[in-house]
């Protein structure tokens, strides 16, 4: 897994997202998959990032580390904090692929199938897939029942 800082054009919010390479991440930008979780803004470019730089084995590191943008407060996390948030993150994906173990993969064609359980046409049962931002608010203003996933989903022909 990689994480990047990105931004949103429309209004600035940095925020983080996970990937599971920079090619992934070039993928769903080309595909319009996407936003700002903040205002919606579907137009998101990659922030400027500080290196991770480990520190000298042999010093100690007694300042904690600041993270802040330009909108936001910043907030000092030390090396303990910095161990509860991986294991937070950790146990979201974690709880992410046991929800998903009992969904099934249904692709690009997410949004129709959704509809049809939704209006009684199909029965109902765990999906996920993908679906453009435009076509996930369509959904949300019918009163389809839809949730973005923290994640993203490697679909199951593109595994090893």
């Amino acid at each position: 897994m990689i994480v990047f800082d990105l931004k949103c054009e429309s209004q600035g919010h940095v925020f983080e997202a996970w990937f599971g390479s920079s090619a992934d991440y070039e993928d769903q930008k080309a595909r319009g998959l996407l936003s700002c979780p903040f205002c919606g803004d579907d137009r998101i470019g990659k922030a400027l990032m500080a290196p991770a730089v480990a520190p000298k084995g042999n010093s100690r590191r007694d300042v904690p580390v600041a993270a802040a943008s330009s909108d936001s407060a910043s907030i000092a996390m030390g090396a303990g904090e910095e161990a509860k948030m991986r294991e937070l993150v950790e146990a979201l994906a974690e709880a992410q692929q046991k929800a998903l173990e009992d969904s099934t993969w249904v692709g690009r064609g997410f949004a129709e199938q959704a509809r049809a359980m939704h209006y009684g046409e199909q029965d109902r049962s765990s999906i996920h897939g993908e679906v453009a931002l435009d076509e996930a608010r369509a959904l949300i203003a019918e009163g389809v029942e839809v949730a973005p996933l923290p994640f993203p989903v490697i679909p199951p022909e593109a595994k090893n």
